[in-house]
C-alpha cells in the first residue's frame, strides 16, 4: 500500500497543474495566449510578491500562455519555454504573435502568390487580427499583412478567430 502511494505521488510530480479544455478560476480557460501588457515585467517563481523574481522581461505584447492560476497571478510560459509567475495587472487579453524561425515574408492575401507587404525578422511582435488554419491576418507598425501561421508563436493550432 505505501509503495502505491508513493507512485500516485511521483506521478503527480509530472501532472501539469491545467490540462487542455479546462476552467481557471478566474472562468477563462487553461491554458490560453495573452500579451505582456507593460514594458517591464518581473517574473516569479511563485504566485506573490515573496518569491523571487526570475526574469525581467522588457518588451510589452510580448505573448505569453497561462497555464495556471492563483488568484491574481497568472503562470505563464514564453516562447523559449521559460515558466513563471506574474501578477494580473501586467498582462492583457491583447492577442499577439511572434514571428518564429527566421526573417519571414507577410503577404497582401492568404497566398503565396501575391505581392509582399513587409518583410519581418524573428522576434518581431505584431497584433493577431484574424486566423484561419494556414494563414494569420498581423499587423505589425501599422501595416496589415497576411503570414502563414507555422511561422508564428502565440496561437494554438487549431485555434480561429476573426
Amino acid at each position: 500500500m505505501q509503495r502505491f502511494f508513493a507512485i500516485l505521488l511521483f506521478l503527480g510530480m509530472f501532472a501539469t497543474p491545467a490540462s487542455a479544455g479546462e476552467v481557471g478560476p478566474s472562468g477563462n480557460p487553461l491554458p490560453r495566449f495573452i500579451s505582456l501588457a507593460a514594458d517591464k515585467a518581473y517574473m516569479r517563481t511563485g504566485p506573490g510578491l515573496q518569491y523571487p523574481v526570475v526574469w525581467v522581461y522588457k518588451r510589452d505584447n510580448l505573448p505569453l500562455e497561462v497555464v495556471d492560476e492563483h488568484g491574481a497571478w497568472r503562470k505563464v510560459r514564453d516562447h523559449d519555454g521559460v515558466t513563471g509567475w506574474m501578477h494580473v495587472r501586467l498582462l492583457s487579453s491583447r492577442r499577439t504573435a511572434m514571428i518564429i524561425g527566421g526573417a519571414r515574408r507577410l503577404f497582401r492575401e492568404p497566398d503565396r502568390q501575391t505581392p509582399v507587404r513587409l518583410t519581418a525578422d524573428a522576434g518581431v511582435i505584431g497584433d493577431v487580427l484574424e486566423c484561419d488554419s494556414h494563414w494569420c491576418l498581423m499587423e505589425i507598425d501599422g501595416t496589415r499583412a497576411w503570414i502563414e501561421r507555422r511561422f508564428l508563436w502565440g496561437l494554438y493550432a487549431d485555434e480561429m478567430f476573426d
